[in-house]
């Protein structure tokens, strides 16, 4: 099965457009953007300060700034309140509503709650459950000891200079390197380090890609067939021929309102995945059309719910991974109404990031054992049915690089927004992790760094 969704031809595809795209805030109330930007401060403070132990002020000079422009100007007069004890965080930002709330939970990470809920007596009684340890005493990759680069001073250089802002430019806050299994590079910028997770961004489509293969092979799912969407079990929905393969792939044909499709309404207003990601209509014939889109992801994963139809069993999902790798410091958020939102909201540290790489390098296997079923890497970073009309290749949610690029053929990464990328390099048995703050006009230069890496491994 997954050899013949590999086998399938690649098609070429016009570039997506824009046109028409509406200009977010353009034409949205006051009102409604107070109401996002506050719950994206709720959530990025309670991520940052609650679950990393970073301070607020380094939360507010990077994830509060050099992103979504219509909300800086409101994000520094909007008032947090920061419960440490309790783990939540609330932002005050109209008179007649309640504050903006995220909560964090053992499992999910930090939850946010839609705007106007009237929630329990805050603050929460009992107490959350702990933060997960710093460390784990076992050796890497299961663990954190052990672990002691020694660059070679080229190597050392070049990631030092992944950090400078102007030689790859970018905020870069964290760099991991990997040859051969083995961390042979690591640095963090002030306020990070080894345990400290942030928003992982698009990097969490491949994560979803990964457990797509899981439930694949324990669900019997066929992904060439209809993704099972309960919101188009209508006979006259067009939609419900889309497939999981399609959307892992980018290729719904769904309509939607910006290149990425921004999803604040999901992100940070507290809209359900269910009550949005499903509404969309088709704008062209599936399987046709390359356009990025965050819904093809959400999407995947509520078939996936759909299909195993046991939230008990559908919440334990991510930990099927996340376990036995030894990813401790990784959650995967969801909205208030238990929907992954596996298209952005997962947080990390690099280390968990690096220990996915390679796992991905390793085919599926992990500590001698099959994790993801035979084939499925190479289907996830093999190109079939349309592709971005420029750059990178796509696979079913892994960017392909190759000699076009400047890297090896073969070459591939989950990357997102902000600069956050896992590049592997099978042919030099190299796994590069480069977290980030990047501002919106100064990118990081992944291709190059990774050239300038597998120089001076050498």
């Amino acid at each position: 099965m997954v050899a013949a969704l590999i086998g399938a031809a690649t098609i070429a595809s016009a570039a997506p457009t824009t046109a028409g795209a509406q200009v977010i805030g353009a034409q949205t109330s006051t009102a409604y953007q107070e109401a996002i930007a506050a719950g994206y401060k709720a959530l990025a403070l309670c991520e940052g300060v609650i679950a990393a132990g970073r301070t607020e002020a380094q939360v507010e000079a990077l994830e509060l700034r050099g992103i979504y422009p219509e909300y800086q100007p409101l994000l520094p007069r909007l008032r947090a309140t920061i419960d440490r004890p309790n783990r939540s965080v609330q932002v005050a930002f109209a008179t007649d509503l309640p504050p903006r709330r995220a909560d964090w939970s053992p499992r999910t990470g930090c939850v946010l709650q839609p705007i106007g809920r009237v929630v329990a007596p805050w603050p929460a009684t009992p107490p959350a459950a702990s933060l997960p340890l710093p460390g784990d005493s076992r050796p890497w990759p299961l663990g954190d000891s052990g672990i002691a680069p020694r660059p070679r001073p080229a190597l050392a250089q070049t990631v030092a200079r992944a950090f400078d802002r102007s030689t790859y430019k970018g905020e870069t806050v964290g760099v991991v390197v990997l040859h051969d299994g083995r961390i042979v590079a690591e640095r963090y910028a002030d306020g990070f380090g080894p345990f400290t997770s942030n928003r992982t961004w698009s990097v969490a489509k491949s994560i979803a890609g990964t457990l797509a293969g899981m439930a694949v092979r324990d669900l019997k799912i066929d992904p060439r067939k209809p993704a099972p969407i309960p919101e188009w079990s209508h006979p006259a929905d067009p939609r419900r021929a889309i497939t999981l393969d399609q959307l892992l792939r980018m290729s719904s044909g769904l309509h939607s309102d910006h290149y990425g499709n921004r999803t604040d309404a999901i992100y940070f207003g507290g809209t359900t995945v269910t009550e949005q990601a499903t509404g969309w209509p088709l704008e062209v014939k599936p399987g046709t059309r390359f356009r990025y889109a965050n819904n093809d992801i959400m999407l995947a994963a509520r078939a996936i719910r759909a299909a195993m139809n046991n939230d008990t069993r559908y919440a334990a999902w991510p930990s099927q991974l996340f376990t036995p790798l030894g990813m401790k410091h990784t959650t995967a958020g969801t909205d208030w109404q238990g929907n992954l939102i596996l298209s952005s909201q997962v947080y990390t540290t690099a280390r968990d990031l690096a220990r996915l790489g390679q796992f991905w390098l390793q085919d599926g296997v992990w500590q001698g054992k099959r994790l993801l079923p035979d084939g499925w890497m190479r289907y996830m970073t093999t190109a079939s049915g349309p592709q971005p009309a420029d750059g990178p290749g796509y696979g079913a949610t892994m960017w392909l690089f190759g000699p076009a690029q400047g890297l090896p053929a073969g070459s591939y990464s989950a990357q997102g927004n902000r600069g956050q990328y896992v590049m592997v390099v099978p042919s030099e048995k190299l796994v590069i992790v480069r977290r980030g703050e990047d501002p919106t006009n100064a990118r990081f230069d992944i291709a190059r760094f990774t050239a300038d890496v597998i120089r001076n491994l050498k």
